[in-house]
């Protein structure tokens, strides 16, 4: 015997906007993620993920993405004015590699902070348009923007940018014998809603929205953790995403209370120290991290 469930049914114009953006972000899913890279009049760059976004044709090489007005407060995005502005932009294509320091991207930093710095992504120059390319996304696409199309003036209102492609980058790294894409080797990964993320060739899992407040960024993490060979590129975007460093307080009762730390800790290897700061990180316990990498400096 079937269960019969019952539907939910509402008119959009009853819900909130929030809570209306949450249902079709979680059912129009998975999306793939437009990592847009921008420049303003004065040349300063930007850098935001975005995912209502998709290809729409081949010949012509069209892209198109929308950055709503924000929900809570009806302003436009600095994404939108730069293009709005210049007419340029380049999309980078995200993958499982850099999907962390993508979502510290998305965190809204005052105007004039360059998002490549604060994510932790190189800058590379572009060859036809003036917006910078991610050095480690896998494709990056330089365009021209044809049209921008306002869905609306409210909070959540849309606006479709139509972008041509006048270039492309391919990482060699991710051809196959053919130079044709290999879609494992690309590794792609999709936005849905809430924390959810989708890996093309694995499936669901989390990622930790940014804060609301200010994540201290990747620049900002020392030198001596950014350079070892034991932290992935995700592992710095989690340890970029705090608002502040734990105190030295916090960091002595923290090894007091933990005899498996203290023992690392003692052994003056910073191979041991650093692998056990990434067991936390695999947990998700980024502030513990912090606590193991910080504790004898």
């Amino acid at each position: 015997m079937k269960t019969k469930f019952t539907m939910l049914s509402f008119e959009p114009h009853t819900l909130s906007p929030s809570d209306l953006q949450g249902y079709l972000q979680s059912a129009v899913a998975p999306r793939p993620i437009a990592f847009a890279s921008t420049i303003d009049i004065n040349g300063k760059p930007n850098l935001s993920p975005f995912s209502f976004f998709n290809v729409f044709s081949s010949n012509p090489p069209i892209l198109v993405f929308s950055p709503a007005r924000r929900v809570r407060n009806n302003t436009t995005k600095h994404t939108l004015e730069n293009c709005q502005a210049t007419k340029q932009v380049v999309i980078n294509v995200v993958n499982y590699d850099m999907v962390q320091q993508v979502s510290l991207a998305s965190t809204e930093y005052p105007d004039g902070v360059n998002e490549f710095e604060k994510a932790g992504f190189k800058m590379v120059s572009s060859d036809i348009v003036k917006p910078f390319r991610v050095e480690e996304s896998p494709v990056q696409l330089e365009c021209v923007v044809n049209d921008i199309i306002a869905l609306g003036n409210q909070g959540g209102a849309g606006n479709l940018i139509i972008c041509e492609i006048v270039k492309i980058h391919i990482n060699e790294k991710i051809l196959d014998n053919s130079n044709k894409i290999d879609q494992s080797k690309i590794d792609l990964v999709s936005r849905l809603g809430g924390n959810w993320y989708s890996r093309s060739n694995q499936g669901l899992f989390e990622v930790e929205k940014p804060l609301t407040t200010l994540g201290i960024g990747v620049d900002k993490i020392p030198d001596f953790v950014k350079n070892s060979p034991i932290f992935s590129c995700n592992d710095l975007g989690k340890l970029g995403n705090v608002e502040a460093l734990p105190t030295q307080e916090e960091i002595t009762i923290f090894v007091q209370q933990n005899f498996a730390v203290k023992g690392v800790l003692s052994s003056d290897d910073e191979q041991k120290v650093h692998l056990k700061a990434k067991e936390y990180l695999n947990n998700n316990e980024v502030l513990s991290a912090w606590k193991v990498l910080l504790a004898k400096q």
